[in-house]
């Protein structure tokens, strides 16, 4: 089945200019294969891994489907925890903000329970929970499923993993039993058909099904990056390869559009490639850049299809892609004709897993590269210089400029005559203007940004933690002991880097003394964790 576009679906107008707003061109295929079965009202099971767009598969048609009107709560989604619930809400609220009298609501544990009382007065029809808050609401009556149409249990594995079993089933034997079931789970084992044989009934199976992938014989590499030097990264690389002629892949209309106009601030000759353009546009760029005049073209995976050059040189992840099979569909578009290609993926914190699904399923090796320093770019650019000149020279046609040479030698004596300067001064000199003028890049103190540097992004502060690789621990490990016993926000923590013994992560600077109290009690694993300020190099 081809993936469809959002205007297939037959969607709402006020559900298409959210997604199209979001920078979503094409459904991503468990959203495809999903949201009509959902929107026919029938149960259904769906495989899939986290990144697949799963959340948007069962929330878009769980919005279409709720109504208005009616102010009793319709639809419930489970989670196995707090970071999740608040990740499906927020995208929810995304998708529905058109969509007039829908209220959505999260609830969990960790946030003071007479808050989310309040919040339920407001009378949102759509709530998303974890288990067991879920189960402290249904015994206080302050929420009340009599009206319930819809049910849907996401990462259905992991709350069984969590040992949610026994909250699962006393949930769904209390809700009315004409509803619709749908459950989303990365694995199918026995536990998760027991599941579903009680619960569903004639239910759909659906899932994003992995071809068997044949990546090009391609250069492949990946980079550690932070999100706010990935624009720096990008230009270092272009600058130090001396590459004429990319592809730099972003997952949204929106970011296409911000990184194109960053690219051409810096002085490259970029162009944007989306959805949202004429065909007038698209054939415009697109001729441009077979024609070598735009430099990198910047583009979506829709965009992109049908494109044929032969000589493009690099492709880039800018943001690496939702689906393995837009790796392969990606990374294809260079060494074409016989030609070497490279490709680069830029990946960011918790995405490192999402690369490894991706060399997983495509069996590849895609090998760790370190980021260009200025001097490394420098180098390059002498490099460049000089294989200029020897073809220059190799000409022979340099009379004239020999002349020049004699007088610049002329004037520099008259004018200094007590050091004795020579050609090979002069060659020198004129060597540093040539590399200093082609540098597309005045690299400010700013963009000298060192990524071995073990320090926070801006507004934020680097932590030290005493558990590391050797723990067995993930970055979710650390957000959840953070998460669970302080006002922090599992959304608003940022970088997290895990290391054999030991990790570091970004947190806002105005929730560090909290985070630091003495009275917390961190663990991860039944181990206690210590927490605190990191050292700057």
């Amino acid at each position: 089945m081809k993936n469809l576009v959002f205007g297939e679906l037959n969607l709402s107008k006020e559900i298409e200019k959210a997604v199209s707003e979001m920078g979503f061109e094409e459904a991503t295929p468990i959203q495809s294969q999903s949201i009509p079965h959902i929107m026919d009202g029938k149960d259904v099971i769906g495989q899939a891994q986290t990144g697949t767009g799963k959340t948007c598969a069962f929330g878009i048609p769980t919005i279409e489907m709720v109504e208005p009107s009616n102010e009793n709560i319709q639809a419930l989604i489970l989670s196995p925890t707090r970071e999740l619930a608040i990740q499906i809400s927020e995208e929810l609220k995304e998708v529905s903000k058109y969509k007039k009298g829908i209220r959505i609501l999260p609830v969990y544990g960790g946030q003071p329970i007479e808050r989310q009382i309040a919040a339920l007065k407001k009378r949102p029809q759509i709530i998303i929970g974890t288990p067991g808050r879920l189960m402290d609401h249904m015994r206080r009556r302050t929420i009340k499923l009599v009206d319930l149409k819809m049910v849907i249990l996401d990462e259905a594995d992991e709350m069984l993993n969590m040992g949610f079993r026994e909250d699962i089933d006393e949930i769904l034997e209390k809700v009315p039993q004409e509803r619709q079931t749908i459950l989303f789970s990365a694995t199918m084992s026995k536990e998760i058909m027991d599941l579903t044989a009680k619960y569903q009934k004639d239910a759909v199976l659906v899932k994003a099904v992995h071809k068997e992938l044949t990546v090009p014989n391609i250069e492949q590499y990946y980079l550690e990056v932070r999100e706010a030097s990935k624009l720096d990264l990008l230009s270092r690389i272009i600058d130090k390869e001396g590459i004429k002629l990319s592809l730099v892949f972003c997952n949204t209309k929106k970011r296409v559009d911000e990184l194109t106009s960053s690219l051409q601030s810096r002085g490259y000759m970029a162009e944007a490639l989306h959805g949202d353009m004429k065909q007038s546009q698209r054939d415009r760029v697109m001729s441009r850049f077979r024609n070598g005049s735009i430099e990198i073209l910047v583009a979506t995976d829709v965009a992109a299809r049908g494109i044929d050059v032969d000589n493009v040189e690099a492709v880039f992840n800018y943001d690496i892609p939702n689906d393995e099979e837009y790796y392969v569909h990606r990374i294809g578009r260079t060494g074409r004709a016989g030609k070497t290609g490279v490709a680069y993926t830029f990946v960011a914190g918790r995405e490192f897993y999402r690369l490894k699904d991706i060399q997983r399923y495509t069996k590849s090796k895609i090998v760790l590269m370190k980021p260009p320093s200025l001097s490394d770019i420098e180098e390059s650019k002498v490099n460049n210089v000089l294989k200029d000149l020897k073809n220059v020279i190799a000409k022979n046609n340099l009379g004239k400029y020999v002349g020049y040479i004699d007088k610049i030698l002329e004037d520099v004596h008259l004018e200094n005559q007590e050091n004795y300067i020579t050609t090979i001064d002069i060659a020198a000199a004129l060597l540093k203007t040539l590399v200093t003028q082609n540098s597309k890049n005045d690299f400010s103190q700013a963009d000298t940004y060192n990524y071995e540097d073990t320090g926070a992004e801006k507004g934020m502060v680097r932590l030290f933690v005493n558990m590391g690789r050797k723990d067995r621990i993930q970055p979710k490990h650390i957000v959840e002991a953070i998460a669970s016993r302080t006002s922090l926000s599992g959304k608003l923590i940022g970088a997290i880097d895990i290391f054999d013994k030991f990790s570091f992560v970004d947190i806002p600077y105005e929730y560090v003394d909290e985070v630091l109290s003495p009275s917390k009690n961190f663990r991860i694993k039944g181990k206690k964790l210590t927490v605190e300020k990191a050292n700057r190099k």
